[in-house]
Formats: structure tokens, C-alpha cells, sequence
């Protein structure tokens, strides 16, 4: 028996995160009356209460907070599989991939030119993410297949396979202490200053807010910090910086993911074609698959 519609979920959570039923009033485009009496009935169907009232406040029980942890998941998902039925039916669907600007390590190209090739090829419509949502973009539907690197972006729930395996590298001004080693460890870079990454709480450091790499590498230049990142994303190294090899962070690897429940042919053609590109390859590439 299903205990709660979606649109009563929505209901439940428009007030969870105004606190104000009012407003969430507004944001729904009901009447007040209606969500207060709305928000009755789920909570005499529950048999527990998930909001304390007074006149002047509203704040959620331990009851609602266990709600809309869960129920906003559970929306999210509801709302996932009616894009992805609307895809699986759609026999002109394009194919959505999402990455980090430059984070390809130089393989785009040849895996579109393989995917081409593909007897279930569709257009690709290539997407750029922020520094940390690319897995968003997968779980929610947004896109189909994503550029990703492990281990810094979280692969629960989705298919992968490792196309690429590389070495991490501190970027430092050609003046820098670091600047005339031919390696370095990650003792070296004690009191140095690392990024705070816009988007992802309890970074590396606690040093200016970066977005994407082209903010990072300017800061770099003028002094403010250094940073570590997977060699790709630093080739070729712009002028006035040098890339110092970090011998003992743990490798980065370029990950292809996609949600573990799509099946549609366009997105196993473009895996099976990033598999053959890489796998051809000598080197680092083509280590073994995480599927």
C-alpha cells in the first residue's frame, strides 16, 4: 500500500524547507487552507506528528526530518524514472554526456569518432558540469554517460569503467621551492595553501574558493596557493607554472559512468566504443573495467 502520493510529498516538503506555510503556499500555487489541512491528513495517515505549530513558528519533528531526508530521494527518483521512460521511448533521444571542462584527458575526440561508428550512435550532446556534480547529473537523469575521476567523485548507484589511470601533480609558480624537484610527497606541501573547491564541504584547504581549473591556475600565478591535480588537467602547463609529480597521492583515475539501471543500446554503444578507444591504447590506459 502506498502511504503517501507524490503530490502529497511535494506538499511535505515545500513546507519542510520554508518553515512557513505561507509561503510554501505561494511556492505551490495553492491555497494556505488547503496545505494545512493537506498536511493534516498525511500526518493522521503516518499516525505521527512532522511539524510543531505556533503562531509565530514552525520547525519540523525528528519524524519530519527522517521524512524529507528520505522523501526528497524518494521525489528525485519518481521524478528520474518518468525522464527516463520518456527517453527509453524516444526513438530520436540524443545521448547526454557531462564533464568537467578539459577533464577528458585528451580522449573525447577519439571516442566520439568511435561511437560514430556504433551501430546504435545517436548525436551527442556534451554538457559541462561544476566541480562536483557530475554524479548529480547522472542520478537525476540530466545526463546519460559522464567523464568522471575517481576517487574524488562518488560512484554509488552508477556503472563504471576506468578508461585512463594517472598520476597527481602539484602545480606551483616557476619560482616556487617545489618548482626545481624532480618529484615531490605529500609531506612536502605542509603549509602550503591548498583550495577550498566551490561545492564540495571539507576540501583540500582552507585557502580561497576556486570554481573550475582556469580560477585555480590564476591563482597559482599570482602566488595565492598551489594546487594537486590529475596531470591531464594541467596539459599543457600554461606559462609560469611547472608540475611537480606528487609520489605518493593516490593515483586518479578517468572514470565512464552511467546510471546502473540504463540499458538503452546508445548508452552501451558509447561505453563499448570508450572501451575499444582506450583499451587500444598502451601505458595507462585501458585498466581494468569497475562495471
Amino acid at each position: 500500500m502506498v502511504e503517501l502520493e507524490t503530490r502529497e510529498l511535494a506538499y511535505f516538503l515545500a513546507v519542510a524547507d520554508e518553515l512557513h506555510f505561507g509561503r510554501a503556499a505561494v511556492r505551490l500555487s495553492i491555497a494556505q487552507p488547503a496545505l494545512s489541512k493537506a498536511i493534516q491528513r498525511i500526518e493522521a495517515r503516518l499516525g505521527v506528528p512532522l511539524f510543531v505549530r505556533s503562531s509565530r513558528h514552525v520547525e519540523l519533528t525528528p519524524a519530519g526530518e527522517a521524512l524529507r531526508e528520505h522523501g526528497r530521494h524518494a521525489l528525485n527518483a519518481v521524478s528520474a524514472a518518468v525522464r527516463s521512460a520518456r527517453r527509453a521511448g524516444d526513438t530520436e533521444a540524443r545521448l547526454r554526456l557531462v564533464l568537467k571542462p578539459g577533464g577528458d584527458a585528451g580522449l573525447l575526440s577519439e571516442i566520439l569518432a568511435a561511437y560514430a561508428l556504433q551501430p546504435h550512435a545517436r548525436r551527442v550532446d556534451i554538457l559541462f558540469s561544476g566541480p562536483a556534480d557530475r554524479t548529480d547529473f547522472l542520478q537525476d537523469g540530466r545526463a546519460d554517460v559522464g567523464l568522471l575521476f575517481a576517487p574524488f567523485d562518488d560512484l554509488n548507484g552508477l556503472a563504471h569503467e576506468t578508461l585512463f589511470t594517472e598520476d597527481r601533480v602539484a602545480i606551483v609558480p616557476s619560482g616556487h621551492r617545489l618548482a626545481g624537484r624532480p618529484a615531490a610527497r605529500m609531506s612536502d606541501l605542509a603549509g602550503e595553501t591548498l583550495p577550498r573547491w566551490k561545492g564540495i564541504p571539507g576540501g583540500d584547504g582552507a585557502g580561497p574558493e576556486v570554481a573550475d581549473v582556469v580560477q585555480l591556475l590564476d591563482m597559482i600565478k599570482v602566488g595565492r596557493m598551489i594546487g594537486v591535480l590529475p596531470r591531464s588537467l594541467v596539459q599543457p602547463v600554461p606559462a609560469g607554472l611547472t608540475c611537480v609529480p606528487v609520489t605518493d597521492a593516490p593515483p586518479s583515475r578517468l572514470v565512464l559512468a552511467w546510471n546502473e539501471q540504463d540499458r538503452r543500446p546508445l548508452v552501451a554503444s558509447f561505453v563499448a566504443a570508450a572501451i575499444e578507444v582506450t583499451s587500444g591504447s598502451s601505458g595507462t590506459r585501458g585498466k581494468q573495467g569497475d562495471r
